[in-house]
């Protein structure tokens, strides 16, 4: 009686020692960063109005860029009218099924990987983040629209075998307000499309959405106010984006998923770091050294690390040779000292 006592004792102690050996196990998993196979160098390209060129993808190789993020815009008529409208013949070519096709194939010639990233377009100049319906009949109404909208371009990421697909940008209100049609649009989307998903949240937003665990990458339009300095010096912006960098890092340390840039990106203008979501084209005082220091920081302090996935700049005309220039202010980095530290920066990371 003696002896089997003992057994169940010794019995009873192992177990407790394999319970105890996975549940410490257990913590140092949670406590360990996602890490990915290979950094995104990417790009925002902007529609074109007829077919895409080898005249356009040559400055986007000339980077050293790996992605691009391609952008088929619907339209809708403001922000609680239900109807999105997509794929028109008045639209510009590269926005609509055949001009992304024919931009899908050409690029995957010259070993330039995609993105998807069908994007809505509110009229008078209305936020996305903003919409929002009237009543229950207009939002059922919107989600079957939104639904037709993103599956008719998930059919295209699956055709032409795209490695990332975004399921939306900045739709903040929308995502609150209608979550649990969002689950089972991502089970909609896994049924035709066996790529990587994300959502392109804006910067505020992101610790807000619920359905990170049902997607590949924690997408963020990185637009995080990192000084109020007219001119940002470098030593400002990575003092700041220390900040940025430990909360993201925890939150793809809790969710087990790299964190991804859907967009990112800096105006070449005076205090461009303060509100670097700001568009408004009146903004004054063209600085070039303003968006270069702002970037390389960004650079600097997240692309080395292991559980960022990398990101897409904001944004790229297939024109190279008419875009951006000297007297630029607006984001891109085109023909601007911003141009030659994303070729670096991309040359050095892959």
């Amino acid at each position: 009686m003696q002896a089997k006592f003992t057994d169940f004792k010794r019995g009873m102690s192992r177990i407790l020692l394999l319970s105890f050996s996975l549940l410490l196990l257990a913590c140092f998993e949670t406590n360990y960063p996602p890490t990915v196979d290979e950094k995104i160098n990417g790009l925002s390209l902007v529609a074109t109005r007829d077919s895409l060129r080898m005249e356009n993808i040559d400055p986007v190789l000339k980077v050293n860029a790996s992605h691009v993020a391609l952008m088929p815009f619907g339209f809708i008529r403001d922000a609680d009218h239900p109807e999105i409208i997509f794929n028109r013949e008045r639209q510009w070519f590269g926005e609509t099924v055949i001009g992304i096709e024919q931009h899908i194939e050409i690029l995957k010639k010259h070993s330039v990987q995609v993105m998807l990233k069908p994007q809505l377009w509110v009229g008078h100049g209305i936020f996305t983040g903003q919409i929002s319906m009237a009543d229950e009949t207009a939002w059922i109404d919107f989600e079957n629209s939104y639904r037709n909208f993103i599956l008719a371009f998930a059919e295209i990421a699956e055709k032409h075998q795209i490695p990332i697909f975004c399921i939306g940008t900045e739709l903040e209100n929308f995502v609150i307000e209608r979550q649990g049609f969002w689950w089972k649009l991502i089970k909609d989307i896994r049924t035709i499309y066996h790529g990587k998903l994300t959502y392109a949240s804006n910067w505020d937003e992101y610790s807000r959405t619920p359905f990170w665990t049902e997607l590949d990458y924690v997408g963020i339009d990185a637009y995080f106010p990192i000084t109020d300095e007219q001119t940002p010096s470098l030593e400002k912006c990575l003092e700041r984006w220390k900040e940025h960098r430990s909360i993201l890092k925890t939150f793809a340390i809790d969710l087990n998923k790299p964190i991804l840039f859907t967009e990112f990106g800096y105006r070449s203008v005076d205090f461009s770091g303060k509100e670097p979501w700001n568009s408004d084209r009146e903004m004054p005082g063209l600085n070039h050294t303003a968006q270069y220091n702002a970037l390389e920081a960004l650079f600097k302090s997240m692309w080395a690390e292991e559980w960022f996935a990398g990101g897409f700049v904001w944004k790229w005309f297939p024109d190279h040779q008419r875009s951006g220039g000297e007297d630029n202010t607006q984001f891109t980095p085109q023909n601007k000292p911003a141009e030659r530290l994303i070729e670096e920066y991309y040359s050095k990371i892959k």
